[in-house]
């Protein structure tokens, strides 16, 4: 394949999905000119227009009834779903059909992620939908990138017919950002999913360190005057479905400035999402008072109409209301179309008291209530207040004992567009450290900016700007069956074996070749997966026997390993972290040259 023309980065977003590009041979960050392509959708029946932002939606419109070419796109005559704006109007209609947060999916563990679950419905919801027609998390999100790759080929590449090959977007180099918080499973997931969808050369960027390097490149030369060595940035990142934490180090090392992100948050099922619920909430609390009472298929519906309401509530400070449509149902309740309003003061009463209250530095969120029986979905935060989280995150880093007190933030997401959130978070985390001048560094566009800081990272991989050293956000084990005598009633304790230490760069690859450990082979076998974020000094080899509430279960490896059924072979581990940010784990029998490769299972047992 010849070099690539561009270099492309895709925001495969919560919310909304970007994607930014820039010339391959462009001098270097500072001076170059980073596009956002125009994406042509459906934006309604038979209607085609682009748009800088595919709303990342899937609408399922097998079963239903529609005329012919009213879902036509330029590249396909007959799309088997809808995608972008106009999926997402229809969702508002007809919810049940509609596939939201596809990419919060791809990180729960408690569902088989490669099978047709989504839209997720309650048992015996009236949805109608075929069970063929359904899609996995993985294919929903691919969906998406498909949807990404043709108008790209469209738009940059010519007819379908006789297209200049150079410039399809399979024959870029292309960056996929995903949060900082994915786990190795969700990682691996997201490739499958770029991979379903054609685009089989990419790698993987963490969503903060993209928005830095947006902010890198729109600063220019000024960058090195704007932070300074000790500084500590924070990176808040709130977008639909994920709230995202990440902090950078700037140090000097022979006279030049290093960057490196040293620690990443959790990953946290709260953002804009919650919010519009709270909004679909507190509205039919007020149609309630009133003598009308919702049903769950219109809250949903209402969901979607209060993000759109708040959206514009908050792009404009003179708009003080925004209606609200809810559909009727024909039933003896609600006969037709209701409307009625939100306002200004609500939607800043839910931001600063539900989402953001102000709290002290040893604020932890509250532990979420343990019901025995809960109705099963994403498993969203128990506790909303992102400062919370935020506290929980920054006492969790503590260089030389103390909480870490960032000096610069930088924000990122649709939440963190509005001004009077971005003061209200300076203001709280102002009152942690108050002998810290702590400086917003500003950037120009919260939607569009992982997207264009993917790309410009392309050009920093090249040696055209520089680059932040991060390697793993977590540290990686296996968890490893004691050797100890059998006692009755109690079972052998499972030791954490460390075999990626926090902060390994791509294209690593690590042994553990002074320990040898017994692997099963010829018969199903299980290895608990685990990670820690909060664990960042753990060495590669290092066992730890008291590791519950600092390490976490992540998935379980289940395999058969090729050999005689029941034989036991003396071996040694390899990791290798790929040049696109995934793991690959490898027993090493110290008797022959077999290797076994530990394949993930996304389903958790």
């Amino acid at each position: 394949m010849s070099d690539p023309v561009y270099i492309i980065g895709i925001d495969l977003g919560t919310t909304n999905s970007i994607l930014a590009y820039v010339e391959a041979d462009a001098k270097d960050v500072e001076s170059a000119s980073i596009h956002v392509l125009e994406i042509p959708q459906l934006i309604t029946a038979g209607a085609v227009e682009t748009r800088s932002t595919l709303p990342s939606f899937v609408f399922i419109t097998q079963g239903l009834s529609t005329p012919d070419g009213a879902l036509s796109l330029p590249w396909d005559p007959s799309p088997p779903y809808a995608t972008g704006e106009y999926a997402r109007l229809r969702g508002e209609e007809i919810p049940l059909r509609l596939i939201s947060s596809s990419k919060s999916w791809l990180c729960n563990a408690f569902v088989d992620r490669n099978a047709p679950i989504l839209p997720w419905e309650n048992p015996g919801a009236p949805s109608g939908i075929p069970i063929d027609a359904k899609l996995s998390p993985v294919e929903a999100s691919s969906a998406l990138l498909r949807h990404i790759r043709d108008a790209w080929n469209h738009t940059m590449a010519g007819s379908a017919t006789d297209p200049d090959e150079r410039l399809r977007m399979e024959n870029q180099k292309l960056y996929l950002t995903v949060p900082a918080s994915f786990d190795a499973v969700a990682r691996e997931l997201t490739v499958a999913a770029a991979t379903m969808a054609g685009l089989s050369q990419i790698t993987l960027l963490e969503e903060p360190q993209a928005a830095f390097y947006a902010w890198l490149a729109a600063a220019g030369n000024t960058w090195r005057s704007a932070v300074h060595p000790g500084d500590r940035i924070l990176v808040c990142d709130v977008g639909g479905g994920t709230s995202d934490f990440s902090l950078i180090a700037v140090s000097e090392e022979n006279g030049d400035l290093v960057l490196d992100r040293v620690a990443v948050g959790n990953h946290l099922l709260v953002g804009g999402d919650n919010i519009d619920l709270s909004l679909a909430y507190a509205v039919s609390r007020k149609l309630s008072e009133s003598g009308t009472q919702l049903d769950a298929w219109q809250m949903n519906g209402l969901w979607h109409s209060c993000r759109q309401a708040k959206e514009k509530i908050l792009s404009d400070p003179d708009l003080q209301s925004q209606p609200v449509t809810i559909l009727g149902r024909g039933s003896s309740l609600i006969g037709g179309t209701l409307k009625t309003e939100i306002t200004r003061d609500t939607v800043e009463s839910i931001l600063r008291d539900g989402f953001f209250p102000v709290c002290s530095p040893e604020d932890r969120p509250a532990a979420p209530r343990r019901t025995g029986i809960r109705e099963f979905g994403l498993a969203f935060e128990a506790d909303p207040a992102i400062t919370r989280h935020l506290a929980a995150f920054l006492g969790r880093h503590t260089p030389d004992g103390q909480p870490a007190a960032p000096t610069a933030i930088l924000f990122n997401g649709g939440v963190m567009k509005a001004e009077l959130i971005r003061k209200h978070v300076m203001s709280v985390l102002t009152t942690w450290s108050p002998e810290t001048t702590l400086t917003e560094l500003e950037t120009r566009d919260l939607d569009l900016s992982v997207a264009r800081g993917a790309a410009c990272y392309g050009l920093a991989c090249q040696g055209k700007g520089i680059r932040i050293r991060g390697g793993l956000g977590r540290s990686y084990y296996i968890g490893i069956a004691a050797s100890m005598p059998a006692v009755p009633g109690i079972p052998a304790p499972t030791k954490a074996l460390c075999v990626a230490p926090f902060g390994t760069e791509e294209g690593t690859t690590v042994a553990i070749s002074n320990q040898e450990f017994v692997l099963l082979v010829g018969e199903p076998a299980t290895f608990d997966f685990l990670g820690s974020t909060s664990r960042t000094h753990d060495a590669m080899g290092a066992l730890i026997e008291d590791w519950e509430g600092e390490i976490e279960p992540i998935t379980t490896l289940e395999t058969v390993l090729e050999g005689e059924p029941g034989q036991a072979i003396p071996v040694t581990l390899e990791l290798n972290v790929t040049e696109v940010g995934t793991l690959e784990l490898w027993c090493v029998s110290t008797l022959d040259e077999r290797r076994w490769r530990l394949e993930f299972n996304v389903r958790e047992h």
